[in-house]
């Protein structure tokens, strides 16, 4: 049984050229000087709610309402800062990344024709 198909193989593509173009280089530069940032902002939340948790249980065990405790409310804190940060990226790629993914891609495929 051959598994031979008779599709056409993909064009030669020089992927260097791709890679020091200055979109590429640009669409990087974008994409870097919004993850860094919003994952030290992140990973500085976060540690700051492991450092209370261990550090300050008077502080995180202060009932705010019935049985809901501030560690329990910085807790949901983090899930919702979770999901604002994704809302953030899609918006950030949506408006600043995708435009120049967008022309490299056709770049790309004009050339390989």
């Amino acid at each position: 049984m051959s598994t031979e198909t008779n599709a056409p193989s993909p064009p030669d593509t020089d992927w260097d050229k791709a890679h020091d173009s200055a979109e590429f280089k640009e669409l990087r530069a974008r994409l870097r000087r919004f993850v860094f940032p919003v994952s030290a902002l992140f990973l500085l939340w976060y540690l700051l709610y492991v450092l209370l948790a261990d550090y300050a249980h008077g502080f995180m065990s202060t009932k705010l309402v019935g049985n809901i405790t501030v560690g329990l409310v910085f807790g949901l804190l983090q899930f919702v800062s979770t999901f604002v940060i994704t809302g953030l990226y899609v918006r950030y790629a949506n408006k600043k990344l995708d435009p120049i993914a967008e022309k490299i891609r056709t770049d790309i495929e004009s050339e390989a024709k």
